[in-house]
């Protein structure tokens, strides 16, 4: 697929020059910094140095001083406390990272994930049964609990109490419990508003051992989790989440705990190799599975392991399910393709709204991101459970799928979520009703060119400025992830050298020098179609976008292009 470039232009462009000279930086770096709103020097020794010293204190946020009150009350009282999670990476780090804490401590500690089929998301009515049946008398809901709003009411009544830590947009009404955490409240003074779910209950926990009269240092041991959980839940690595992502990186390559060894070790993915995209694509999808496909507390397993027999038993049984739902996902996008194929006209629609009755709810979220990928269109996918229609919408830049479903609310019976990724249940006779709406809606609001793909572009770069100094800065802006991205760079010019190969499943392997410069290795992955433009380029010189890596092969590291896209045309769009 080919992609319409843009390059982005910094708000503050008159900042680039005199940062470049403060900080000893080419002008390209001092141009990515600026566009990170990384503008001063102050700014940039932040940037560079983020320490666990900066991170905000978390009294700051809305409720925490009774929050912290009562957990530290469960604590000294030894308590029997539920901590109720998410089925998914988020939850299920949140909820092994709680339930450790409370059991380090001193109380009765116990977890209830729902099921994802049985129950759906939130705080269930059988999750409230069990922790009455355990004699629990509070309930702690980390990455869920911000809509439970009746279930709040349930868990009074049954004598119990709530701490809500949730970081979702929250409704009109905030649940009737004992401490409402979550940074997106409107009246929530914490300057921060972008943690995860896991990240929510980290502060709680620092918060608590601050009134145990403890530093609250010691939570730091959950670290690595919480990594995992930032990184999984996309949230925006910057501020706080990028000093804790730094962090917790640090503990998952140097010291994992027994269960994410186990893991690793199965995955042959070793300790010190780990980034965020390597949590993104081959830890989090595998923590993700059990949920995906039914009970997430398998992942809760691997996660509190501490002997290791049994951490590699959880690893086995993650990998397994993370293997059938890889079978699942190709069956469901091979036929949400025949579908399309059969049914749709790319030429008229504006969106893509497909239903099968017995796509497994568990992947079609997954689908329609590749849906998004291949098609560029605003998706979502539904099937049936127990003759409603449930799914999940994936949408491009540009376009507000929640806002979107808002205006489609009188054909629909819920839907939550956020810009990107929502989910929602309608009656199966809707269906037909709602794809005229949502179509309708993403006619108005998009115009034809955003159903190009876009590429963001951070700078167009002379290939010799690629130095072990450049790189060496460069690498300092890791960890990457949500506003806080892996550049994009563009070269114009360019020829490959010598003679450009197909590798492994379709990838194309090249060697490409700009001018008289020096050569670089080069891959693009499933990118075999462009193995003739590329071949063409000694007499018919190309521009490539791409982002720079390492790549270890033979023991030996190396630096390579890693290509995103190619293009003849010189022509870039400047960003409006």
């Amino acid at each position: 697929m080919s992609f319409r470039w843009i390059l982005q232009e910094p708000e503050e462009a008159d900042a680039v020059s005199p940062l470049a000279a403060s900080i000893n930086v080419s002008p390209t770096l001092a141009r990515l910094l600026v566009l990170r709103n990384v503008s001063t020097f102050d700014k940039a020794k932040l940037f560079f140095r983020p320490d666990l010293s900066q991170l905000h204190d978390p009294f700051l946020m809305k409720d925490m001083d009774k929050a912290a009150k009562r957990l530290a009350t469960a604590v000294r009282s030894g308590e029997s406390v539920v901590v109720y999670g998410d089925y998914d990476v988020d939850g299920t780090t949140a909820t092994s990272m709680m339930y450790m804490f409370l059991l380090e401590f001193g109380c009765k500690a116990h977890y209830y994930i729902p099921h994802r089929f049985k129950e759906g998301y939130g705080i269930s009515e059988d999750g409230i049964e069990f922790a009455k049946n355990i004699g629990a008398s509070l309930i702690v809901s980390v990455d869920c609990g911000i809509t439970a709003i009746q279930e709040a009411i349930q868990i009074r009544e049954a004598g119990m109490e709530l701490i809500v830590c949730d970081h979702h947009t929250t409704g009109d009404e905030l649940p009737q419990a004992c401490a409402v955490l979550d940074p997106k409240r409107p009246d929530c003074p914490y300057p921060f508003d972008g943690l995860s779910g896991a990240g929510v209950g980290f502060k709680l926990m620092q918060a608590t051992l601050v009134e145990l009269g403890l530093p609250p240092t010691v939570v730091y041991k959950y670290l690595d989790l919480l990594a995992i959980s930032t990184a999984s839940d996309i949230v925006p690595v910057v501020g706080e989440n990028r000093i804790l992502m730094r962090e917790g990186l640090k503990m998952l390559n140097s010291s994992p705990r027994a269960g994410i060894k186990a893991l690793l070790d199965l995955i042959n993915l070793p300790p010190g190799t780990l980034t965020t995209n390597k949590i993104v694509f081959s830890i989090g999808p595998r923590i993700n599975a059990a949920g995906r496909l039914g009970d997430a507390r398998t992942a809760v397993e691997l996660l509190i392991a501490t002997d290791e027999n049994q951490a590699k038993i959880s690893a086995l049984e993650l990998e397994a399910i993370n293997l059938k739902r890889r079978t699942i996902d190709t069956d469901t996008m091979n036929t949400a393709v025949a579908i399309l194929s059969d049914q749709c006209n790319l030429e008229e629609e504006s969106s893509l709204v497909l239903h099968h009755p017995d796509w497994h709810l568990g992947v079609i979220g997954i689908v329609a991101s590749r849906l998004v990928d291949k098609y560029y269109r605003p998706t979502i996918m539904l099937s049936t459970v127990d003759g409603l229609a449930k799914g999940s919408a994936r949408s491009i830049r540009g376009f507000n799928v929640y806002d979107a479903l808002k205006e489609c609310e009188d054909l629909l019976i819920q839907f939550g979520g956020h810009e990107y990724a929502a989910g929602l249940t309608l009656p199966e006779d809707k269906i037909d009703d709602f794809r005229l709406r949502f179509n309708a809606i993403v006619n108005k609001k998009l115009g034809d060119k955003e159903f190009e793909p876009e590429l963001l572009i951070d700078s167009e770069i002379e290939l010799d400025e690629i130095t072990p100094k450049f790189w060496s800065i460069l690498r300092q802006f890791e960890p990457f992830g949500p506003l806080n991205p892996k550049p994009n760079f563009i070269a114009k010019g360019v020829k490959a050298v010598g003679n450009p190969t197909i590798v492994g499943n379709g990838h194309l392997k090249l060697k490409l020098k700009q001018n008289d410069g020096q050569e670089f290795d080069a891959i693009g992955f499933n990118m075999h179609d462009y193995l003739p433009l590329v071949r063409e380029s000694k007499e018919n010189p190309i521009d490539i976008a791409f982002t720079i890596e390492e790549n270890t092969w033979n023991k030996v590291t190396t630096l390579q292009l890693r290509i995103k896209d190619v293009h003849l045309s010189k022509i870039i769009v400047p960003q409006d």
